[in-house]
């Protein structure tokens, strides 16, 4: 009896999905310990098989000798896989559907658009090129909202440990000589008690439950939303936020663009690729107006989430046939607007934590010399 696949190609189990549990829960772990595949990797494969593929190398060869200098194993399985479906005949736009893992809709798009207009080198280095724009956008916003808290915690955990471990020991001292204490330093060893005392473990539950509550809010659709709308309206960090969406958005849509991906198509990948969802909703419905014949730039308009600027440009590359170009010229005045505000952020942040520490290790240690004075005075 013939298989039912007879006459077709047999279908293809994925890579790295076994089914014995030992090995399933082993290669769970191994993943987990791994972590996802990066931006960088993404942007590296794109760039390497781009000049391989310019410089006249079959795919085949292109796809196995990535494989071999791969460090990453999930980017290697996929590898594996997708030099098994290329060479039986796939496309490598369809063989990277298989990985969604490992190649985001973005990539697929541009690379689907380059294999149909006969450019795949070209827009493989414009897929690596705008992968490394958004990894640098997204360090940037990293670094300028992860030192102030980094430096935060920091201030945090010295306070903690100077209060519960050292305004004990000079309480002792306090007690034995029986001076009066100043309120501040009284103050103090209240603190220090309470943080010492089983409340301050009741404390941390009640901290720790809203920290789970709002987490729990944020997984929900509307609790998103309006985070990430309150997220927009912070001072400085909102319109930093602002600045990168706008930033992004102008890079991807000219990215896909540029490489003959259709408008519709491109606003779906687009809003995949943004993270706030205020301004994803904002795309998708722009989507729906789009559909029904209206210029983006006046669905954007009416959406007000993006900058005058950013909207203006757009209209103006609408009328004139060169939305791809109008909109690269927006991203890269955003990518400076971002990097010359990340800049201005830390140079302001930085004095700012530093005074903050001072005033945090300056307070304990004031509170423990003021009795000091009073005890010379009595002494006296």
């Amino acid at each position: 009896m013939r298989p039912p696949w007879c006459g077709r190609r047999p279908p293809r189990i994925p890579q790295g999905t076994g089914t014995k549990g030992g090995s399933s829960v082993s290669g769970l772990l191994a993943d987990l310990l791994e972590g996802p595949v990066t931006i960088r990797d993404k942007a590296l494969f794109a760039n390497k098989l781009s000049a391989l593929v310019d410089a006249g190398v079959p795919i085949l060869r292109s796809l196995d000798l990535l494989r071999i200098q791969q460090r990453s194993k999930k980017m290697r399985q996929a590898l594996t896989g997708m030099t098994q479906d290329v060479n039986q005949g796939d496309s490598l736009g369809n063989s990277m559907r298989r990985w969604p893992k490992v190649f985001d809709n973005l990539s697929i798009a541009m690379v689907e658009a380059g294999e149909a207009g006969g450019v795949l080198d070209e827009t493989l280095k414009r897929l690596a090129k705008l992968l490394e724009d958004n990894a640098k956008l997204q360090n940037q916003i990293k670094g300028a909202m992860g030192y102030p808290v980094t430096v935060l915690v920091i201030a945090i955990a010295v306070f903690l440990g100077m209060t519960i471990f050292l305004i004990p020991t000079f309480s002792s001292v306090f007690a034995q000589l029986g001076a009066e204490l100043p309120l501040f330093t009284r103050m103090m060893l209240a603190i220090s008690d309470f943080l010492r005392s089983w409340r301050a473990l009741i404390l941390l539950g009640v901290l720790v439950s809203i920290a789970f509550w709002l987490v729990s809010i944020y997984n929900t659709p509307i609790g998103r939303r309006q985070i990430d709308g309150l997220l927009l309206k912070l001072p400085l960090f909102g319109e930093l936020l602002e600045k990168t969406a706008s930033a992004q958005f102008c890079r991807t849509l000219s990215s896909l663009s540029k490489a003959g991906v259709p408008i519709l198509l491109s606003l779906e990948i687009v809003r995949e690729t943004t993270t706030n969802s205020v301004i994803a909703d904002a795309i998708s419905s722009s989507r729906t107006e789009v559909s029904e014949g209206m210029p983006l730039s006046a669905a954007l308009r009416m959406k007000n989430v993006f900058p005058e600027m950013c909207v203006n440009m757009l209209a103006i590359g609408e009328e004139t046939g060169e939305m791809d170009a109008m909109l690269s010229k927006v991203a890269d005045f955003y990518e400076d607007e971002v990097t010359a505000m990340v800049k201005a952020l830390t140079s302001m942040l930085e004095p700012a934590m530093i005074v903050l520490v001072g005033i945090i290790v300056g307070s304990v240690l004031l509170a423990m010399y003021l009795p000091m004075f009073s005890i010379y005075e009595h002494i006296r």
